[in-house]
């Protein structure tokens, strides 16, 4: 028992660094996922300069999320970490689907599987929100590659069957961008109809008006 009181002193000062780095981490987090908001929000907007520095600027930030928790890896695998650098994968994801570039790699991000993965998914809800914007003005085939994409990373996903313990909970997003996945189709093929109905329409209005002249 002598030595109780040393080891309770040691204690108490490895309790208090890593209280500190989980205060710092938390409020990194928070930041993090701002700047991942702004730069989805960039993307929907087109404004490509201000998503390409959002990006930079969110992958310095979850580069010091990282270091600052470097030497506690419980810390590091906490919810709100993850669930901060998920963002960062939507973000980046959302980006490289809109601009028809290569995905980025979990190694490029330096996230773990089971984030890479949920942040995919839903990288891949957000795309319906680009989709509307087009058939909302004119259905063109760029909602058609996006509505593509969306199938595609949800048949990959679907592939990942395995304890939400490992996936960190990946089924239940699985199965929230499917129910997107079938209502984008839907208004995907009501546009096209649509489409299709007035270039029809039109065109029978012009051989009607090309009759009328030559009568």
């Amino acid at each position: 028992m002598d030595n109780l009181e040393i080891i309770a002193e040691s204690l108490q000062a490895d309790f208090e660094t890593k209280n500190a780095a989980r205060d710092q981490a938390l409020a990194r987090s928070r930041v993090l996922i701002r700047y991942c908001a702004n730069t989805i929000r960039a993307v929907h907007r087109g404004d490509w300069g201000d998503a390409q520095n959002g990006l930079t600027t969110a992958k310095v930030a979850a580069q010091e999320l990282a270091a600052g928790v470097q030497d506690h890896a419980d810390l590091y695998q906490a919810g709100y970490i993850q669930d901060a650098l998920k963002e960062l994968v939507e973000a980046c994801v959302t980006y490289a689907l809109v601009r028809h570039e290569p995905l980025p790699t979990p190694e490029q991000l330096k996230v773990v599987p089971a984030t890479y993965l949920n942040g995919v998914a839903e990288a891949a809800s957000e795309l319906r929100r680009s989709i509307l914007d087009i058939i909302r003005h004119h259905h063109n085939d760029e909602a058609e590659y996006l509505l593509e994409a969306m199938d595609s990373i949800y048949a990959s996903l679907m592939t990942f069957d395995f304890p939400d313990a490992i996936t960190g909970g990946l089924r239940h997003r699985v199965d929230s961008l499917r129910s997107v996945l079938e209502r984008t189709r839907g208004d995907v093929t009501n546009s096209l109809r649509q489409q299709q109905l007035q270039e029809a329409l039109a065109k029978l209005e012009g051989n009607l008006g090309l009759a009328t002249n030559t009568s």
